[in-house]
């Protein structure tokens, strides 16, 4: 069940503290939500780093990094812990949006001069609900809200706030204002896709289902987003009587949409390409299935496709820690013909650099090794487009950058290690060993990465990894 948002405290004047809390009170629905952004109630605001004097610069902690130097550095005002990230270029500003692990809401930076991060404002989410993820594009931002599992720090006997939140950001984009809410009914979507037009396309935890599907949503009337179709794996449908027959079967999104056609990364489904043509009506077109051999749990985290190139590229995220779980995989598809998929080849496993006191990241205990996040907004106009230079993360082993000019032979050309952290803010991983996590590139080439337990690092490429448009 979703709660009301209301209650702001102090006042509005510039230069001084504002705060919104969100209350235990059950929404009664979507009308209470909309209600409130009506009458203006409904806009959260946050904590402005105006209130504190200036922003906090923070020196960049030594990391170990080949063909990749430190620009920048924020402490995210001691929110470490960021995750998903979106940028965008507002009248010569560059404002950089981003969730969190370990505090609910949503933080807002001025990376306009990448070597002096500022944070702007923070925007305070609901209580026991993750707050992870996020998308901008098109004067509008469209924020997760998910069951936070018991793992991470959830209460599963608390009530949690559910499904997609949709903000205004083109009035006044450092202030978002909040228009509208779609509920799922059932555990709240994770990592959504959002080009800035007519609709969301969500990887959702619908009442009724096993696992996440993929959902269409209109947004053309922001305060009445509106679902027009869903899709899902023969199986999932378990209130329709249907019984799943494969391991691990969830949408974790993003659906990324080129055209007509929707790449869901799938998890133990593999990859699968829909028709979307017609929005009520999604169709099957191609799969290709990964598991086995390779790992089944998030078999298929995320899938980038190339268009240009006819490829795709689609990773497994790795879960278990200190490599107790089948091997993951980043792997180039061909996808030349979408009804019929196929493996060109794998990218090389990291290896850690000369003087690391261990012979593979997987006897750097505590933590996780494998593949994450690509950068992957290329339907941003503000991010780095390159079918050529590819940045993924890899938790204990940081960011690696490949090049896959050759499709049949990707190679790494870069890396950056964050050192270990020295603080934590959440229980996870069980060690104190860095767990690099999400990274963007922007138009400008600069590279952003989050952790774990730490702030936000912010790169940039040098030689064969420099960013290439």
């Amino acid at each position: 069940m979703c709660r009301d948002l209301c209650g702001s405290r102090g006042n509005n004047l510039e230069g001084q503290e504002t705060t919104t809390t969100w209350t235990r009170r059950q929404l009664l629905g979507r009308t209470a939500i909309l209600g409130l952004a009506a009458t203006g109630l409904g806009g959260l605001m946050g904590e402005t780093a105006e209130a504190s004097g200036g922003p906090r610069l923070s020196k960049p902690p030594r990391g170990s990094a080949h063909n990749v130097r430190t620009v920048g550095y924020s402490d995210l005002d001691g929110r470490g812990g960021g995750f998903k990230m979106a940028v965008q270029e507002v009248d010569g500003r560059w404002l950089l949006y981003l969730g969190h692990l370990w505090h609910r809401g949503w933080t807002i930076l001025d990376v306009t001069r990448p070597s002096r991060p500022e944070v702007l404002n923070f925007i305070e989410g609901p209580e026991n609900t993750w707050t992870i993820q996020m998308e901008l594009n098109g004067g509008k931002m469209i924020t997760a809200l998910e069951q936070m599992p018991e793992s991470w720090g959830g209460d599963p006997n608390s009530p949690f706030e559910e499904g997609v939140l949709i903000w205004d950001v083109a009035e006044d984009p450092v202030h978002p204002k909040l228009l509208g809410h779609f509920p799922t009914g059932g555990s709240g979507t994770h990592r959504n896709f959002y080009d800035g037009g007519r609709y969301m396309h969500l990887a959702a935890g619908m009442s009724g289902y096993e696992g996440n599907i993929y959902v269409i949503v209109d947004i053309d009337d922001p305060t009445a987003p509106t679902e027009v179709g869903r899709w899902w794996v023969p199986g999932q449908h378990t209130e329709g009587g249907e019984v799943p027959d494969q391991e691990a079967v969830s949408l974790h999104g993003p659906p990324h949409v080129v055209g007509d056609l929707a790449w869901l990364p799938y998890g133990g489904a593999g990859m699968v390409i829909l028709d979307i043509s017609d929005p009520a009506q999604p169709s099957e077109v191609g799969r290709l299935d990964f598991s086995p051999p390779f790992n089944a749990n998030i078999g298929a985290h995320s899938v980038l496709p190339l268009s240009e190139r006819n490829l795709a590229l689609v990773t497994s995220e790795a879960i278990a820690e200190d490599c107790q779980e089948p091997l993951n995989h980043t792997s180039v598809v061909d996808v030349s013909d979408p009804t019929a998929p196929f493996l060109l080849s794998t990218f090389p496993i990291p290896l850690p650099p000369r003087n690391a006191p261990y012979d593979d990241f997987c006897e750097k205990t505590g933590g996780r090794f494998g593949p994450h996040n690509f950068n992957q907004h290329y339907h941003s106009p503000f991010t780095n487009h390159s079918d050529t230079l590819t940045y993924l993360t890899y938790f204990n082993a940081g960011l690696r950058i490949y090049d896959i000019a050759n499709p049949r032979l990707p190679r790494e050309v870069g890396y950056f290690i964050p050192p270990d952290p020295t603080t934590r803010f959440g229980p996870v991983p069980s060690g104190d060993v860095v767990q690099t996590e999400d990274v963007l590139v922007d138009s400008r080439g600069f590279v952003y990465v989050t952790n774990k337990q730490q702030g936000l690092f912010i790169l940039k490429g040098t030689g064969p990894a420099r960013s290439r448009s």
